[in-house]
């Protein structure tokens, strides 16, 4: 099968309306990963896309089987306390959990760690609106995880206080813990609709 038209000219046309910007498989041995804009029009330049989505599966290999949240930091901005209005709802089949804070982004809620069952990752998909206009960033991450054998399901509502256009994505646990092997990030930049 013949590569599509933007991977061999790097021009972008309507009907590829999701593209693959990067990915990354973690070797076991990173406590974050960046993914910056390439700016230069092709596949990897963010300018290009209204919105980008990460689809990730991730477990850390530290801590319990329990072992903190995925979070997501634009351009660098690392948790202060004040810059990310967030909500969650999320629950485990029996109770329902909801809550609010303003410290970061989050992509994933109580990923599964080191002695977590074996092979459960927590699947997460992040969404980044509007990711080059002139106001403040909107994001909605939904994820569900295996919590050694208790399963959770949620919701993340965020709101970045930056006007400015995204230029890069860092991925981390919220104490710097370590990804386990077989985590996987994708991003994908989607393209506004063209009209001829």
């Amino acid at each position: 099968m013949a590569d599509p038209a933007y991977i061999v000219d790097g021009v972008l046309t309507d009907g590829e309306a999701w593209v693959g910007v990067a990915s990354h498989d973690f070797t076991g041995s990173e406590t974050s990963l960046t993914l910056t804009s390439t700016d230069d029009g092709q596949v990897g330049d963010f300018s290009q896309y209204m919105d980008l989505v990460a689809i990730t599966y991730i477990r850390f290999s530290s801590g319990g089987a329990v072992e903190g949240t995925f979070i997501c930091e634009p351009n660098g901005d690392t948790y202060d306390g004040t810059n990310y209005p967030t909500q969650i709802l999320s629950g485990n089949g029996s109770a329902v959990l909801a809550g609010a804070w303003n410290g970061y982004m989050a992509v994933g809620y109580e990923v599964p760690g080191q002695t977590a069952t074996a092979n459960a990752y927590a699947a997460s998909i992040l969404n980044l609106f509007d990711v080059n206009s002139g106001k403040y960033k909107s994001a909605i991450s939904h994820n569900a995880a295996d919590r050694d054998g208790a399963g959770r399901a949620g919701m993340v509502a965020c709101t970045w206080l930056n006007q400015g256009p995204v230029t890069s994505l860092k991925f981390r646990g919220t104490s710097n813990q370590t990804f386990a092997a077989g985590s996987r990030i994708d991003l994908f930049g989607v393209l506004p609709r063209m009209v001829a």
